[in-house]
């Protein structure tokens, strides 16, 4: 038996398949009886509503039927129930019920029973309001420091404060900049509403502001003119960046009256004049709240969370934490048979339960364990066994542990090998006669019955026919979509693999996600074409086996069988250039040559995967590509430098709008102004320069969305550039797996480019902590810090620098790795000497000056041979010994 666990003294379900909110549950005197005891109101959704007088049961027992003592079904749903003396005349309370567009009040009376069945209670309505507007809250007090009975303000939806004075309707009220609503509560020390308004922001009115307002008097009228009247000023405001979802005002004789706020993150208590008297932050997400004071020396806070756990709060001290059975939408403290302080908790699915803190004494005693002799080998040895295990998991340093095979769901993707006979693509961009497509296959197996949810993902410009799928899945049953994929944007994608991520629950009721990927072929995005002679762009790729034909690595590209196709291949990009490849004959030399070097990226790549493909079906082993050419840093620059510019651009005409955004309503106030003069002027020719600047605004739109189109080709062409670069290096330097890894972690940690978060500063970053930490040149450079602020810098300078001298320090033997592993090892310098990030102007420049001599004249050592211009020369040079 757990302290910490609710102890449970009374509980039920309420209906069956209904919902409630925070708004559902009251506890009160709402018949008025003598003994003071509360009851418990509960309304849901569907409009039934409850009174419960709960009696204590044993643990595990149902509730008896006379603690329900009235259900009523009403025909509309039930926002909220509150209880107060709402009727003139007499100062017994009442029941408020608060519907969509009506507002009832009930008498709860009991009448005694003269047989065994017990007393019968009867729900009488007093009178009833018909609303114009739906509502959305209500609260209720003393408004205007009137004694003996309490008034009703109700919000609604579009933000009107509806006032009524018990049985008649006084005046209605607009909050003004009114977006959503949010909660509501009176303060009777202040006579005002205090409300957390749209803009995150807690807003008090005085009640004698909204009195004197001059606004519509009647209901129909303040329908009719939802603008008319003063724009109501706030007494107080105070911003609290978050919102909120719950209000609460204490007002005790012997407390100072607070203000609480509950937020989605952070819990407030205010003073009345809006200072804040403390903040507490909250490490779990709240669901309810309700400050209380049982001995009305103190107030205490219960808050409940997500977490079905309720904490008890005095000011900022946490006093006691306590497990509840489900996760309470609302929460409140009665009185029930002289016992105070009962805890009352209602979940949106109608668990209601009275509970109260601490356990009762439990006589159980554990028995004595059995005495034993203590072995200390076998105890050394587990924990020798233990340790190993430790050590081996620091090394790996895996957190969350690798499952091997998904036993509940089996997802296999199958790709078709042949293009669709009659292309699936819809809305493409790409200016092509036809636009091939490709059949994807998903195929489903579970052992246990349920609902799965599949989401498949592929990079754009690719798009698919379909990407969400909803299905049930019977036990023991597989089940297959289709599906197609096609190229829509009208550039070349950066990569063909896709994703499928399938989201499911166990029979236990945890959630699952299980992923599967797949990979499109190179068809949909290309065609066959002639080879072509020139080309700006030439890659070489060495390899240590006896070369292999073209029409056995591309058998799908391959349309003729001539001498000719087997050395040479051309590709053409449905949205790009034309790429050629060329083999030697005698040399173990691949050439990739195009006019642009983002476009060598897919060939690149799928060249290399058909290579170790053909060499792992031979069972060759040692098979390896290398690259000794340089690296094209100066074209990748030129992207980098035509991505920055069209941010710079985004920027600007972000600028500009905002001027002539400002210009606009300037001018339409100007015209406003003119407009409700009661003597007319002329406009001079304010309806003209009007017309220009929204043609400006127009035309400023479309080029700032024209540019946004373009910076998205750019950075799929960036990305596609820089994954070529990785690759080069990985080639050139025979990284492994995981050195690639951190490279593709560094160059692209961002899935898509933002004007808040770009592409620039987070490689900069990236790029400046790898050249401070596992390429530095000793142990001092490791304690360089990277700015946590990231920003857009003025120009790329700085970034292509640091880029070079990545280059430059891996050329001169540096190797990636994690900054654990390298402050776990000793630091070796580098071969050569590296130097560190130049700080100084002049050592940045000289720096730089000596970087670009290196990037033009670099070679690698055991490659001196030049480029050939032209695939006749490569042939030849190829063939000769």
């Amino acid at each position: 038996m757990s302290l910490f666990k609710a102890r449970d003294w009374w509980s039920t379900i309420v209906g069956n398949s209904e919902e409630f909110d925070q708004g559902c549950l009251c506890v009160a005197n709402v018949d008025n009886n003598n003994n003071g005891e509360d009851k418990i109101i509960v309304g849901s959704y569907t409009g039934f509503l409850r009174i419960y007088n709960p009696h204590p049961m044993k643990p595990g027992d149902a509730m008896q039927p006379e603690d329900l003592l009235l259900e009523v079904q009403l025909p509309e749903p039930i926002l909220q129930v509150e209880v107060g003396k709402f009727v003139s005349g007499t100062e017994l309370l009442h029941l408020a019920v608060l519907h969509c567009r009506k507002l009832c009040i009930y008498a709860v009376s009991g009448s005694l029973g003269n047989i065994d069945h017990g007393n019968q209670y009867q729900l009488k309505r007093m009178y009833e309001h018909h609303l114009q507007r739906t509502a959305f809250n209500m609260t209720y007090g003393p408004f205007g420091g009137i004694k003996g009975r309490d008034l009703i303000c109700i919000q609604s939806v579009d933000g009107m404060l509806m006032l009524f004075e018990q049985e008649s309707f006084s005046f209605g009220r607009f909050l003004s900049g009114f977006l959503l609503p949010g909660p509501l509560a009176y303060s009777s020390r202040t006579d005002s509403f205090i409300t957390v308004s749209s803009c995150r922001q807690v807003e008090s009115y005085k009640y004698q502001v909204l009195a004197f307002a001059k606004d519509a008097e009647t209901q129909e009228s303040e329908e009719q003119k939802p603008g008319s009247g003063k724009r109501l000023a706030a007494d107080w405001v105070l911003n609290i960046g978050e919102q909120a979802l719950d209000i609460r005002v204490v007002s005790f004789n012997q407390l100072v009256p607070s203000v609480f706020v509950l937020g989605e993150r952070n819990f407030f208590c205010l003073k009345d004049n809006g200072q804040i008297r403390f903040i507490k932050k909250l490490d779990y997400s709240p669901s309810c709240f309700l400050p209380y004071s049982v001995s009305g020396t103190t107030v205490n806070t219960l808050i409940g969370n997500h977490n079905s756990i309720l904490h008890v709060y005095q000011d900022v001290t946490l006093k006691w934490a306590t497990q509840l059975p489900h996760i309470p939408v609302a929460v409140r403290v009665g009185k029930f048979l002289n016992l105070k302080g009962i805890i009352v908790t209602l979940n949106d699915i109608g668990h209601l339960q009275c509970s109260y803190l601490g356990t009762d004494p439990s006589l159980f005693q554990a028995p004595k364990a059995e005495a034993r002799d203590i072995n200390y080998e076998e105890y050394d040895a587990e924990m020798n066994k233990l340790q190993k295990i430790i050590k081996e998991a620091r090394r790996i340093k895996d957190i969350v542990p690798k499952l091997e095979r998904n036993e509940d769901l089996a997802v296999v993707v199958t790709v078709s090998p042949d293009l669709d006979p009659v292309s699936q693509a819809v809305d493409s961009e790409v200016k092509a006669e036809q636009i091939p497509s490709v059949t994807v296959k998903i195929t489903m197996e579970g052992r246990q019955q349920g609902i799965i949810k599949l989401s498949v993902c592929v990079h754009p410009p690719l798009a698919l026919t379909h990407d969400k799928f909803t299905m049930k899945l019977e036990s023991h049953a597989s089940k297959t979509i289709e599906f197609s994929a096609f190229l829509k944007g009208n550039n070349p994608p950066a990569d063909l693999e896709g994703s499928v991520l399938a989201s499911y629950s166990t029979p236990t009721g945890a959630p699952r996600v299980a992923q599967c990927r797949f990979r499109l072929p190179l068809r949909l995005v290309c065609t066959s074409a002639h080879p072509s002679k020139t080309a700006s762009q030439k890659l070489t790729i060495d390899t240590n086996k006896p070369p292999v034909s073209l029409v056995t690595l591309f058998p799908d590209f391959a349309e003729q069988t001539d001498e000719e196709s087997l050395n040479a291949l051309g590709f053409q990009l449905l949205a790009g250039s034309r790429v050629t490849l060329l083999a030697s004959k005698t040399s173990q030399r691949y050439r990739i040559q195009s006019d642009r070097l983002e476009d060598l990226w897919l060939i690149t790549k799928e060249l290399t995967l058909r290579l170790d493909e053909h060499f792992r079906k031979q069972n060759c082993k040692d098979f390896a590509c290398t690259f000794s050419g340089p690296i094209p840093l100066q074209e990748y620059f030129e992207i980098i430098d035509h991505h920055f510019e069209l941010r710079l651009n985004a920027v600007k005409y972000e600028q500009l709008l905002s001027e002539r955004a400002i210009l606009f309503r300037a001018i339409e106030r100007r015209l406003l102004t003119r407009f409700k003069d009661k003597t007319q002027a002329p406009l001079q020719h304010l309806d003209t320069l009007l017309e220009g600047t929204y043609r400006q605004i127009i035309a400023l739109a479309d080029a700032a969305e024209e540019n946004q189109a373009n910076i998205f080709q750019a950075f799929t062409r960036l990305k596609s550039a820089t994954q070529l670069v990785i690759l080069l290096i990985s080639l050139w330097q025979k990284l492994t797996a995981d050195q690639v890894a951190i490279l593709q972690a560094t160059f692209l940690p961002l899935t898509q480019d933002t004007q808040d978060l770009g592409w620039e500063e987070t490689v900069d970053a990236s790029v400046s902590h790898l050249l401070k930490t596992c390429l530095s040149k000793s142990s001092k450079d490791h304690a360089l810090t990277v700015s946590n602020q990231l920003c857009i810098p003025k120009d790329t300078n700085k970034l292509k620098k640091h880029i070079t001298l990545l280059y430059d320090r891996l050329a001169k033997g540096g190797r990636v790795a994690l900054s654990a592993d390298i402050s776990s090892q000793q630091t070796v310098a580098l071969p050569g000497g590296c130097a560190t990030i130049p700080e100084s102007y002049l050592e940045e420049r000289q720096a730089s000056q000596d970087f670009t001599t290196a990037l033009i004249n670099h070679r690698h050592p055991t490659k001196q041979k030049t480029e050939p211009d032209s695939p006749q020369d490569e042939l030849q040079e190829a063939e000769t010994p």
